[in-house]
């Protein structure tokens, strides 16, 4: 039998590390709230700031640097006015999603407060890129429709199959 030796050993050692690190990480934000601050743009501050769980620790490393999967799913608890009017478009709807919000919100209650996350966005690339372009759309001012129609724009093509079934906001 071939053994690996000292370089995989410390290899692995140091994997097992940072492995470490990241769990502590994880359950360090989520003591704090895991929230950042809430975005500034587009229908203006938020007045009543809604509640939500920690997020859950997953058992592999989000498919974004933590902070930025952290602030999406912050955006989605904080700004259902804008996520629950955009698609998706990673074929999600399969799964019963109706818009770019169920991937980070599978539960609120009446009023709004987060009661338990949808785990989907940590794994997946499309749900957290398209989260985090409306809500840097909406923290440079752009309202729902403007945000909407730039994220059609951009995913729709080579992506429509898995466009999610999503309304239109209702018009002004």
């Amino acid at each position: 039998m071939k053994t690996f030796g000292k370089p995989f050993s410390l290899l692995l050692g140091i994997a097992g590390l940072a492995l470490i690190a990241t769990v502590a990480l994880s359950a360090a934000q989520a003591s704090k709230g895991g929230a950042t601050p809430p975005a500034k743009g587009g229908g203006g501050p938020i007045a009543v700031r809604k509640t939500t769980p920690p997020l859950p620790a997953m058992g592999f490393a989000p498919v974004r640097p933590m902070n930025i999967v952290t602030a999406t799913y912050d955006f989605a608890a904080q700004h259902p006015e804008i996520l629950s009017y955009i698609p998706c478009y990673c074929g999600c709807g399969a799964d019963g999603h109706k818009a770019n919000e169920a991937c980070f919100v599978a539960k609120r209650d009446a009023k709004g407060n987060v009661l338990e996350w949808d785990t989907h966005g940590f794994g997946c690339t499309i749900c957290v890129d398209v989260a985090r372009e409306a809500m840097q759309m909406y923290s440079s001012g752009a309202d729902v429709v403007a945000i909407r129609a730039a994220i059609e724009k951009k995913w729709t093509p080579g992506n429509a199959a898995g466009k999610t079934p999503t309304p239109f906001p209702p018009k002004k």
